[in-house]
């Protein structure tokens, strides 16, 4: 019996549109977080536009006080205090690094809470803008500069580049997108409660807070374009196998003079 060999073409399938919707949100995200960003520091240097409302944002909250969510809100700044932050990221990519056995994704999420600490630091110097009255402080006396909130800005990269991460890791495929709005609704949602904690203690205007949530924002997509980018150059440096020319490919299709003998003499014995 005669089995002809046929050889395998190469893949011709464009990239994936997933690449370039990651790329786009990265840039949306840098975007969005930089315009934010500038704004607050515009409207906090001119004490005009959304500056307006950090007195009485801070009063009302300051007069909405009540023993259950002082509890509640205490535990939360407490936990996503810089320091702690800093601890529980690099604790946590140690972690990944160990099981999952690899350095870029952990690298990542060090990198962007350093980043957060250098920028957050060097802003506040830069600024030099005072918190509020010390007398409305629930949590003693803190000298610090106000502007941006070291809390909101490293909760929200930490959050938002886990988020990323952790669905990045599970694999594009295998993700839906009801999964990945999720995970980053959950991530906003707990920038927002750090950022709301840091108001209602009395340690921030608005302007700091709505600042922070910007740069985190900023951060967050510099560190998706990053993956991104390395994911893609991977792709187009990745080995691919030779093609075979299609006259090979007839060739090897079409029986030798010695083979078509032997199946003659065959069917003339039949």
């Amino acid at each position: 019996m005669l089995f002809a060999q046929r050889a395998k073409r190469p893949s011709t399938r464009p990239p994936r549109p997933s690449q370039r919707r990651l790329f786009f949100a990265a840039v949306g995200l840098l975007i969005a977080g930089e315009t934010i960003f500038w704004t607050m520091l515009a409207a906090v240097q001119s004490n005009s536009g959304a500056a307006a409302l950090d007195g009485p944002v801070h009063n009302g909250l300051v007069a909405s006080r009540n023993p259950l969510a002082t509890a509640l809100l205490t535990a939360v700044t407490t936990v996503t205090s810089p320091v702690a932050m800093t601890v529980i990221g690099c604790a946590l990519a140690l972690a990944w690094a160990v099981w999952k056995r690899e350095v870029w994704h952990p690298a990542l999420l060090i990198g962007a809470m350093a980043a957060t600490f250098a920028v957050s630091t060097l802003i506040k110097h830069e600024i030099g803008r005072g918190r509020p009255a010390a007398s409305d402080f629930l949590l003693g006396p803190d000298d610090a500069l106000s502007f941006p909130s070291g809390h909101t800005f490293g909760a929200g990269v930490f959050l938002g580049v886990l988020s990323y991460l952790v669905l990045a890791a599970r694999g594009t495929r295998t993700i839906k997108r009801t999964t990945s709005v999720l995970g980053f609704a959950a991530a906003a949602a707990g920038t927002l409660l750090v950022a709301y904690s840091r108001l209602y203690l009395g340690y921030h205007w608005l302007t700091d807070v709505v600042a922070s949530i910007g740069l985190a924002l900023a951060v967050t997509g510099v560190v998706i374009l990053a993956d991104g980018l390395r994911a893609a150059r991977a792709g187009r440096t990745a080995p691919v196998a030779p093609s075979v020319p299609a006259a090979e490919v007839a060739v090897a299709e079409v029986p030798s003079e010695r083979d078509a003998h032997r199946l003659g003499d065959h069917h003339s014995r039949r």
